[in-house]
């Protein structure tokens, strides 16, 4: 099925409410926090660190169900953030590493893309994102 796409969203996997309070990682990365080095603790301080690795291990399962090879994230988020993210602070500061179903998706060598690289892939073969 080339061609197909699969939208999911790890935090409502992880039963996070729609909208939700803003989290970040705090302490490291998502692999961190999948090596119980990291925490993920919302912007009133509750750590909904649980929900994000839960929301992160239903999303590998249905990637491995589907069969995906290549995943298009969002980039900065706690959760997808491939590559960069926020420092944990809530001060708007980037820093390296990646989200925590960024780090899942990598740990199975599923390929990862943020949506710029979408819009500028798309752009090179003169195509609409």
């Amino acid at each position: 099925m080339h061609g197909d796409a699969l939208a999911v969203c790890p935090e409502v996997l992880g039963s996070l409410p729609v909208p939700r309070q803003r989290s970040e990682i705090t302490g490291g990365s998502g692999k961190d926090v999948l090596d119980n080095k990291a925490r993920v603790i919302t912007l009133k301080g509750t750590d909904v660190t649980g929900n994000f690795i839960k929301g992160a291990r239903s999303a590998l399962k249905l990637a491995k169900k589907h069969k995906i090879k290549k995943a298009i994230l969002k980039s900065k988020s706690p959760s997808c953030g491939p590559g960069v993210i926020y420092d944990g602070t809530f001060s708007g500061i980037l820093k390296k590493g990646d989200g925590v179903l960024a780090a899942v998706l990598r740990q199975n060598k599923i390929m990862i893309y943020d949506e710029k690289s979408l819009k500028n892939i798309a752009e090179r073969c003169r195509i609409s994102a």
